[in-house]
């Protein structure tokens, strides 16, 4: 009884938090909560019940997966062993081989020039469109921010609006930060293999998992982003309009979206750096005071002791709900691969199997504050007129894509 309570209770205290820090309280769409709890709990039903919907959905990792071979296959050509090749020496350390700049980032050059070739077609016009008339009869929401929030399930948070670039600037605020939360709230499909071999002793059928859990996080963060930033009731489909193409031709389309996709790429990388400086120097200054329990204190630690009581409420035990606190704070601070690596290691011994699956659900998002630099350096880049906004809207969307996280949490908490 009490493991059915606990998740149940935890779900209100989420939505109960995030109304009461909600911009307009009165505004809140009861419709969007509504549907978006139903399709939390329909997609984890589905896809933890019936494994051939998650077959279904793993055939369309294997495309996110096809261009990232695809790319790894330039960025060998043009970089060589830190693109991904082999290496020409024997290598000591291969758990350190990876280098982001040169094997995950390139990513981003490949999916601008596929949007803009798409967008010359008429394709993504075409499902903007579809994502408007899905969205409107259930949350509510509009066909950009719809196309942008599914993409963000199989790509990275600056691919996905990669995918909606000509419809950023139109976008409201409500449903910028929607795509921002989205973006938080879910990972990439090129990083869920890489997740699921680290899981794959601790949790069974790891790779469904994390792939589910991003499938249910996305209407989970439309939802707690229309709590937080509520949308006004004229502005759903003000990005919905007839956009045309400046390419000339198809080989034009992906010239211009290689190039417009150079400077994203520079400034995500400056983002990056400079973000993991500022947690790192936090971190120096607190190990500067008196150690706790015979280890210095950081900020992730710290974090892990507020986020204990949370862990709780999600359906962990009390026993264990410090360990899984300390990997939300770890998660939250640094990033979810070093809080698998703690999950699949250490952690694994204290954790029961069902608090295991439930924290690898809770953990898979990108919520964190590197990835805050890849957003503002992203999406800054790609609509620079609101990168002002884009900026004032970034923790706030830490803390709805870490809601939304736990929120799927929860839901699985009381399905299993």
């Amino acid at each position: 009884m009490l493991s059915t309570l606990q998740p149940l209770l935890g779900l209100g205290v989420i939505l109960g938090l995030a109304w009461l820090a909600s911009e307009r309280r009165r505004a809140v769409s009861l419709r969007l909560v509504l549907a978006g709890l139903a399709l939390q709990i329909g997609l984890a039903l589905l896809l933890l019940k019936l494994p051939f919907a998650q077959a279904v959905f793993l055939s369309m990792t294997d495309l996110v997966l096809a261009v990232q071979r695809a790319t790894q296959a330039g960025t060998e050509l043009v970089f060589g062993f830190l693109g991904g090749g082999a290496a020409p020496f024997e290598t000591r350390y291969p758990q350190n081989s990876f280098v982001l700049a040169f094997q995950a980032l390139p990513l981003i050059l490949v999916m601008s020039a596929l949007s803009a070739l798409l967008f010359y077609w008429r394709v993504l016009p075409l499902l903007v469109h579809g994502f408007a008339w899905l969205l409107r009869r259930t949350m509510g929401t509009g066909g950009a921010l719809g196309l942008g929030a599914a993409a963000n399930v199989f790509v990275g948070m600056t691919e996905a609006p990669l995918l909606i670039r000509p419809y950023l600037a139109g976008l409201s605020r409500s449903a910028l930060f929607a795509l921002m939360t989205c973006g938080m709230a879910t990972v990439a499909g090129t990083v869920m293999v890489l997740y699921a071999g680290i899981l794959s002793d601790t949790v069974p059928n790891a790779m469904g998992h994390i792939l589910t859990a991003s499938l249910i996080s996305a209407p989970a963060a439309l939802m707690i982003a229309g709590v937080l930033v509520p949308e006004h009731p004229d502005a759903a489909d003000r990005a919905i309009v007839a956009i045309p193409s400046t390419s000339r031709s198809s080989m034009d389309a992906i010239t211009r979206g290689t190039l417009d996709a150079i400077p994203l790429w520079l400034n995500i990388l400056a983002m990056l750096i400079v973000m993991v400086a500022l947690v790192s120097l936090v971190n120096q200054m607190l190990g500067l005071l008196p150690t706790v329990a015979g280890e210095p204190l950081t900020a992730q630690r710290l974090l892990g002791w507020v986020m204990a009581p949370v862990a709780w409420l999600i359906g962990i035990p009390w026993s264990e709900a410090q360990v899984a606190g300390s990997l939300m704070g770890i998660k939250t601070i640094l990033n979810e691969l070093i809080a698998y690596l703690e999950l699949a290691g250490t952690a694994s011994a204290e954790l029961s199997e069902r608090s295991r699956l439930i924290m690898t659900y809770a953990l898979c998002g990108f919520a964190n504050l590197g990835s805050l630099g890849i957003m503002i350096g992203g999406l800054g880049a790609m609509a620079p007129e609101r990168r002002d906004e884009i900026v004032a809207l970034g923790l706030k969307s830490i803390l709805a894509g870490t809601m939304a996280t736990l929120s799927t949490g929860a839901v699985v908490a009381l399905i299993l």
